[in-house]
């Protein structure tokens, strides 16, 4: 049997500090930064923070949390946790933006790619990028056999970036978008080139929406919140 990607639920949330957060004194805000981060801690599985700002000035940091989704009601809980997390807190730091969507096998390929990011890996490339992704219904009314043909080109040209990995998630009817793309890299620069690559594909000609993108740099959650103290 092929190796299936694990149903997980990953949920990218996109926070701003406010003045009245600026207003505490350092000691002040490493004390509220240390108890957020615990409280966010117990909301998920697995948490990584992110630095956003000055990347991009909608939000400051990043907070990805990844757990196992096979349990339907595991996504009601782990909203429930991450409200109870976040909110005695909003007149500190202000959400921005909302990313979530599940994990589930390819229709494209017949095993786990080796390029595919574990959610719940111990170490963290230095750069994400994130996005949402929205197909045209043009796209959906092909054969299946006409996408997989587009979907190989798609795939060969990321195979020459074996460094750069790649998350899928599955977001129809549960968001804006369709599918929820994430990449991680050590260098920004080759991810440019990779996506510059992509828009010479034939697929392209059925992405209708692919913004806002997010791109952050990754350090310890503890060295992240340090950043704004």
């Amino acid at each position: 049997m092929p190796e299936l990607t694990p149903p997980t639920l990953n949920h990218f949330a996109f926070f701003k500090f406010k003045d009245e957060h600026f207003a505490l004194s350092p000691g002040e805000r490493r004390d509220f930064h240390a108890t957020w981060l615990a409280n966010l801690r117990e909301a998920a599985g697995q948490l990584d923070l992110y630095q956003v700002y000055p990347a991009q000035t909608e939000a400051d940091v990043l907070v990805w949390s990844a757990l196992e989704s096979e349990d339907p009601a595991a996504a009601a809980a782990f909203f429930e946790r991450f409200a109870r997390a976040t909110n005695p807190h909003r007149h500190l730091v202000e959400a921005v933006h909302t990313l979530w969507g599940f994990t589930r096998p390819s229709q494209y390929t017949k095993s786990r790619s080796t390029q595919e990011i574990d959610p719940f890996a111990a170490e963290r490339k230095p750069y994400l990028v994130v996005y949402p992704f929205v197909k045209t219904a043009n796209w959906y009314q092909m054969s299946r056999e006409a996408r997989q043909g587009m979907m190989n080109e798609h795939i060969k040209i990321g195979k020459q970036y074996p460094e750069i990995t790649q998350l899928l998630l599955y977001s129809f009817g549960l968001q804006d978008q369709e599918f929820i793309v994430i990449y991680e890299t050590d260098d920004l620069g080759h991810f440019s080139d990779l996506v510059y690559s992509l828009r010479d594909t034939e697929a392209r000609r059925f992405t209708e929406r692919d913004t806002p993108l997010f791109t952050a740099i990754y350090h310890t959650a503890e060295e992240t919140l340090a950043l704004w103290e």
